[in-house]
């Protein structure tokens, strides 16, 4: 691996464990159709976004039915919003940013969901401060399984992309970030752990795991 002289977080279960909670409301929402939502089918889409593989689609097709989606999406987002009401960062995730911080390591956060989301979130965990960029959604012209994410983060810091560190949890992220020529750590939660992540430089149980690693010198 080359000197890291960036790190780039992804948002949804690496420093809030979001995803496990917009699973459960989707799990909810397929369980009332007496329908099964298995963590190898819905993880397609996690990391990315419906265009890349939609709940929604695979429902009406198991079904055969149609949906009142914006009804349905506002009560799925107050059940998640409520289930995350007392959610806190992920174990490890401010021992790693403390860390990264004391070294002067450039950090920022890329991801596919939107600003008001992740700015939302990392305001109300009291952790924004930690980062010099954040990249969402809209601040490049797709989104990951595409690489221009990664991309435009490391142009924010005038940084070659094969100097930057990815972490991620979704094989979506992972590929992306492999694309756009990052180096990754993956760091699978209980809704990603199924997915493949050979392709990763290294894997992690949790963030905690990483405070032994020696990121300027990896």
């Amino acid at each position: 691996m080359q000197q890291i002289k960036a790190v780039f977080f992804d948002f949804d279960g690496i420093l809030v464990d979001t995803e496990w909670a917009i699973y459960q409301a989707w799990l909810k929402c397929f369980s009332l159709e007496n329908q099964p939502l298995p963590l190898e089918i819905y993880t397609r889409c996690i990391g990315s976004d419906f265009a890349t593989w939609s709940p929604k689609t695979h429902l009406e097709e198991l079904t055969g039915k149609s949906f009142d989606w914006d009804a349905l999406d506002a009560s799925r987002q107050q059940e998640i919003i409520a289930e995350l009401a007392e959610e806190g960062v992920m174990p490890g995730v401010r021992e790693v940013l403390d860390l990264l911080r004391e070294r002067g390591m450039p950090l920022a956060v890329v991801s596919s969901s939107s600003h008001f989301w992740v700015d939302g979130w990392l305001n109300k965990l009291g952790i924004f401060s930690y980062f010099d960029e954040v990249v969402c959604r809209g601040d490049a012209p797709r989104i990951k399984p595409a690489p221009d994410l990664w991309i435009e983060a490391a142009k924010r810091f005038s940084l070659e992309t094969a100097h930057c560190l990815a972490i991620e949890d979704s094989h979506n992220g992972l590929i992306s970030a492999k694309e756009a020529g990052l180096q990754v750590w993956a760091v699978p939660n209980r809704v990603t752990q199924c997915l493949d992540f050979a392709k990763a430089d290294r894997v992690f149980s949790s963030l905690t795991e990483v405070l032994s690693i020696q990121l300027g010198d990896a």
